[in-house]
This record gives structure tokens, C-alpha cells and sequence, in this order.
């Protein structure tokens, strides 16, 4: 079993994220070098409801009390609703400050698990297992918990770092293609906003494996070769997360350039119902970000296309639905919750792996690119 173990180091704390094939089948183990050995409070997506079974009977094997529940998958069950059921459940269960709380699914369950862990009796140990690729890479590490609010996605939470993350990349395969396909948006943004060499590793695996918008990535998992390179991919751009993470725990700085593709990515999302996937709209979201970077003269028109044909080669779109009002995507914008003294503070690619923030970004430039 091949793994990889990175680690974040904060000002607060120091915690594992360990990538790698199988490695849920060791979760004991892992929780006893974490010293974290009171009752387990299995949090789970609806569909990965066998699985959450199987982990509990590995735990309870170890001598574990284990807990378990399910929450409905999409952001609608990131309410105040849910989070008070699951209030309920650990309050009536007898939950304690030493026990743990193990977040099994996607972005959705790791953000309401972990804002219930970050709040329950002033807080609970959190460990992340993240069953997306769109959390392994991004929503899993750095501490980010919440809900959202009918104003706006994320406007409610906590930061509450994980005692440990676990990213079985085994657990990919449960995915719907186009869960897996959403979750590629934050990869290559990783690549866009600090590692220039993932996004180079990106495009050779889609021209090695003949992928392009009329022929996406898919994950074979019956190919041990192409399984081993994803799994690298994702281990690098899950360093990428922990390194800026480990300078900026609590996005003073230089961890606001993880919201590349986010500002407009948002306010899709919350326009649209969440019709769209979270990293079907950060994509749409990279590229309107890449072309107000152009029309700034900050970034080459080349980036733009580099950019939107690899996102087309992992099967994402860049186009704006035709039904989006424009207008509303502006005022959800200003409620963005990085806007600082009025301004909406944009990241902006400057080359491939690289991106600066600004906060003069002229509104009629915005308007402009909407509109294109």
C-alpha cells in the first residue's frame, strides 16, 4: 500500500493528511496514533451508507464505541435544520468532550460535521475522511466548517482544524462520473495558483489518455497504472492545500488565493439552486476570473485558452447557463464573504501558477465579462 503522508503545521496546531489506496481499512490505527480513542461519531453521506457500516464494525472490533448517522447529500443539508438534528442525536447519545467526530463524505458532510464538532460542548476532535475528489483536494484540510445562509454559501461557521485527514483514494469509485468530473475544478485550480508543474502533469495525462471535451477523463479503477498516477496527482495538489494552509491558517493572507474561481462560483451556485455542482461552478468561475485578468492587461490571452481546454479535457464547462441573471451574480458578489471595507478582493492569474488579489477591479469590468 502505497501512501502519502503530508502534514499542516499551524500556529495553533499540527495534524496527518494521509493519501493513498485502502488506507480506511487502518483507521483504527490511525485514530491510536492520533491518541484519539473515545466514542466515534460516524457522520456519513446517505450513499455511502455501507461503507460507514463497514468502517463502524472495524472500529468496534478495535474496542471502539462508534456512533453512527446519515445526512442527505447536496448543500441544502449544509441548514441550521440539520445541524440541530445532528445536535439532538449526539446530545441524546450522551457525546463527550474526549470523543470524536469522523466526517465520512463529501465537502457537504466534512463543513456540517465539522461545524458540529467545532460547536458541540465548545468543541470535539474532528477527523476528516473525504470520500470526493473535490474534498480530498481542497474542502477536507485547513479547518473550514460551516452552513449556509439564504444570503449566501459558507456565511456561518467556524475554523476547527481535523486531528487527522484521510484520503482513500479507493473511495473515488463510489462516485457518480460527474461527481468525480467536479471535483477536477480544484485540482487544476491548485495548478493555475501555485504549482505550475501539476498543471503541466495534468495536461500530459490528458494527452497521454486522449482526453478532451468530446472525450473527458474517467477514472478506470481496473488500471493499476492510471490509478497510481491520479492518486500522485492528487497527492500533490492536496500538498498544495496543506502548504498554504500551514502559513495562513485562518486566511489573513495568502490563503485567500484558494478562492480562485470562487467569487462568481459562488453566486452561481446560490443563483442556480445548486443545480450545478460546487466545482462545476468554480470552474465556470476560473475562467470568468482568467478573462477579467486579461482584460486588466495582468494576464495573457493564452492562459485563458490553456486554462479552459484542460478543464475541458476533465470534462468541465466554462460557459455561463443562458438563464443566469447576470445582475444577481453582482449583488451576491458584494456579499462575498471576502469583501474587505466594500471592496470584493478578486485572485487573479498573472501566468500558470501564479495569481495576485486585487481590490480595483473595475465594476464595468465585470459587467463586461459576465456579458461576454
Amino acid at each position: 500500500m502505497i501512501t502519502t503522508t503530508l502534514t499542516v503545521t499551524t500556529s495553533t496546531t499540527s495534524y496527518p493528511v494521509i493519501v493513498g489506496a485502502g488506507i480506511l481499512s487502518n483507521l483504527a490505527d490511525y485514530l491510536a496514533e492520533c491518541a484519539l480513542r473515545g466514542t466515534a461519531w460516524i457522520v456519513a453521506d446517505e450513499h455511502l451508507t455501507a461503507i460507514a457500516d463497514q468502517t463502524a464494525a472495524h472500529l468496534t472490533a478495535a474496542g471502539y464505541r462508534v456512533h453512527t448517522t446519515t445526512v442527505p447529500s447536496g448543500e441544502q443539508s449544509k441548514s441550521f435544520g440539520e445541524l440541530n438534528r445532528l445536535y439532538d442525536w449526539m446530545i441524546e447519545h450522551g457525546i463527550e468532550r474526549r470523543d470524536v467526530v469522523l466526517a465520512l463524505g463529501g465537502g457537504v458532510v466534512g463543513d456540517l460535521a465539522g461545524f458540529a464538532a467545532a460547536t458541540i460542548l465548545r468543541g470535539v476532535a474532528l477527523v476528516q475522511i473525504p470520500s470526493t475528489l473535490l474534498a480530498m483536494v481542497d474542502a477536507a484540510v485547513g479547518g473550514k466548517t460551516g452552513i449556509n445562509h439564504p444570503l449566501g454559501k459558507n456565511l456561518i461557521g467556524a475554523f476547527h482544524q481535523p486531528r487527522l485527514v484521510l484520503a482513500d483514494t479507493n473511495l473515488l469509485a463510489t462516485l457518480p462520473a460527474r461527481e468525480l468530473r467536479a471535483g477536477w475544478a480544484e485540482v487544476i485550480k491548485h495548478g493555475v495558483i501555485r504549482d505550475a508543474e501539476l498543471f503541466d502533469a495534468l495536461e500530459t495525462l490528458a494527452a497521454t489518455q486522449r482526453w478532451h471535451a468530446d472525450n473527458p477523463a474517467t477514472w478506470d479503477a481496473t488500471d493499476p497504472a492510471l490509478t497510481g498516477e491520479l492518486t500522485n496527482i492528487i497527492a500533490r495538489a492536496v500538498a498544495v492545500k496543506v502548504d498554504v494552509v500551514s502559513r495562513d491558517e485562518f486566511e489573513r493572507g495568502e490563503r485567500i488565493t484558494l478562492n480562485y474561481g470562487h467569487t462568481i462560483g459562488h453566486a452561481i451556485e446560490q443563483l442556480l439552486g445548486y443545480r450545478l455542482l460546487h466545482g462545476e461552478c468554480v470552474a465556470i468561475g476560473m475562467d470568468a476570473a482568467a478573462r477579467i485578468a486579461v482584460a486588466l492587461g495582468i494576464c495573457p490571452p493564452a492562459l485563458v485558452e490553456r486554462q479552459r481546454n484542460l478543464l475541458a479535457a476533465y470534462g468541465l464547462s466554462t460557459a455561463l447557463p443562458a438563464d443566469l441573471d447576470r445582475s444577481a451574480i453582482l449583488t451576491l458578489i458584494g456579499r462575498d464573504k471576502k469583501v474587505q471595507a466594500g471592496n470584493v478582493r478578486w485572485v487573479l492569474p498573472t501566468a500558470i501558477g501564479q495569481v495576485v488579489v486585487r481590490a480595483d477591479v473595475p465594476l464595468a469590468v465585470v459587467e463586461a465579462v459576465l456579458a461576454g
